[in-house]
């Protein structure tokens, strides 16, 4: 009661402000921990880890006996009609007609319990027990994906949120190139078809922001339902801890973490929650194979019963007291192959499932290899863009200088320009790239537990 009581706290804080409006501002950390409580792929692996627990308890209860109590209560009336009767003296007489009731009461308690049934029952018991770590891997694995989702679709809205700027300052700076265009050409300083081209960039530039700010608010939505809130609702996402700047002691540091591959396979191994539920799949089909050969062995139960029982009234039911016990033993000796036919299936899949592991242990060494990958090219893509941003300023301020100094074309400050703006997004990229990247390379590990 404790712990759920805690829970309910626990999603009425972090829930509460967004549901009921006391605020719209939500952090990279509040959004995993809403989409945990919410996300329905996280309600329906618990309800799944509840499921199979509930089997482990009915398999263990196979080695426990099985009880009954009955009762039952009969009336028998009998209708006898007159009958002539003769006897040895040659002479007959009339019998009269008689009737008579009987009540009946019986109840008793029976109880079975068997002893051995070719182990079935440890079967039983193994591929509950590893269905139900199964699941609870599985729950865990599903928690780290919906974190992680929501970390990329969190830093997606960032990114956006970022593009949408700098379609904005390209706006109000192409707008200001605009109005001294304008003013140069009515006094005849440069010519009309400037202000046209001029123009028709601005409309671009206008386009181009709507884009922005529509990509923008559908990767709101699209997180907000993800994490399972209101969609209706508008949210601001601001989080202090994610920067646009990022050291080069950092991006170090974080290189040196990732440098061995073999070891971080091994951590991968040993981690990741998806491999165990593999791997205890496989101990459940071999559970199944266990199970499926016990039709070939005898079955051997102990039973044991007492009853009692009155053919007067309800009161005298203890004047027939019953006790019995006894043994069975049962041994099919042949069933048509089905026990065989279940074998072989029993191993087929136990099969399966060992190609199964075999393929999620391939998995994960695909998986972390191109998540090293992206890693390591958003670390290259982010230095690389923060020269590119620098210079390409530089080359458009001389650009800008050089038109209005009348030493310039209108197209090379317009090339300038688009190179800025490229610049600018491919910054914005590579940062979030590399976040998401990082963020990548410890989701395919698996240490990170909600």
């Amino acid at each position: 009661m404790r712990f759920i009581k805690a829970v309910i706290v626990t999603a009425a804080a972090l829930c509460g402000p967004f549901l009921y409006g006391q605020s719209t501002n939500l952090t990279l950390d509040q959004a995993t921990q809403v989409a945990l409580q919410h996300n329905l792929s996280v309600v329906q692996a618990d309800a799944n880890v509840g499921a199979a627990q509930a089997g482990v308890l009915g398999a263990y209860g196979g080695y426990l006996p099985y009880v009954s109590a009955s009762g039952n209560w009969g009336r028998y009336a009998t209708d006898k009609t007159g009958t002539t009767q003769t006897n040895l003296g040659g002479g007959t007489f009339l019998l009269p007609p008689s009737k008579s009731t009987i009540n009946q009461f019986r109840s008793g308690v029976n109880a079975n319990m068997t002893l051995f049934d070719g182990f079935n029952r440890q079967g039983l018991v193994g591929q509950a027990t590893s269905r139900s770590v199964s699941a609870e891997q599985t729950a865990v694995r599903t928690r780290q994906s919906i974190v992680y989702q929501t970390e990329s679709a969190y830093l997606n809205i960032l990114r956006n949120q970022e593009l949408v700027k700098v379609a904005d300052e390209n706006l109000k700076r192409d707008n200001k190139q605009l109005e001294r265009i304008t003013e140069s050409a009515r006094v005849g300083a440069s010519a009309q078809a400037d202000v046209y081209r001029q123009q028709s960039i601005v409309a671009a530039d206008q386009f181009a922001l709507i884009q922005a700010q529509v990509t923008f608010d559908k990767s709101k939505t699209d997180l907000v339902d993800l994490i399972g809130l209101e969609v209706g609702t508008e949210y601001t996402f601001i989080d202090p801890t994610i920067s646009l700047v990022i050291t080069p002691a950092e991006l170090d540091s974080t290189a040196a973490l990732y440098k061995n591959f073999m070891d971080l396979e091994k951590r991968s191994l040993i981690a990741r929650p998806d491999y165990k539920s593999a791997v205890e799949t496989y101990n459940a089909a071999s559970s199944g194979v266990t199970s499926a050969r016990s039709s070939y062995f005898p079955s051997v139960s102990a039973n044991a019963g007492y009853s009692l029982g009155t053919a007067d009234q309800l009161a005298n039911l203890s004047d027939t007291k019953t006790i019995n016990w006894g043994l069975t033993v049962s041994w099919t000796l042949f069933d048509g192959f089905t026990t065989n036919a279940n074998v072989q299936s029993a191993v087929a899949n136990r099969r399966i499932a060992e190609i199964t592991v075999a393929q999620t242990e391939r998995d994960i060494y695909d998986q972390l290899k191109k998540a090293l990958l992206d890693f390591e090219a958003g670390r290259k893509q982010y230095e690389v863009s923060q020269d590119g941003v620098k210079s390409a300023t530089e080359d458009r301020k001389i650009a800008e200088e050089k038109y209005n100094l009348g030493a310039g074309t209108l197209l090379d400050l317009l090339t300038a320009n688009a190179g800025l703006v490229q610049a600018q997004v491919n910054l914005v990229n590579s940062v979030y790239n590399y976040i998401t990247a990082k963020k990548n390379v410890d989701y395919i590990i698996g240490e990170r537990t909600y």
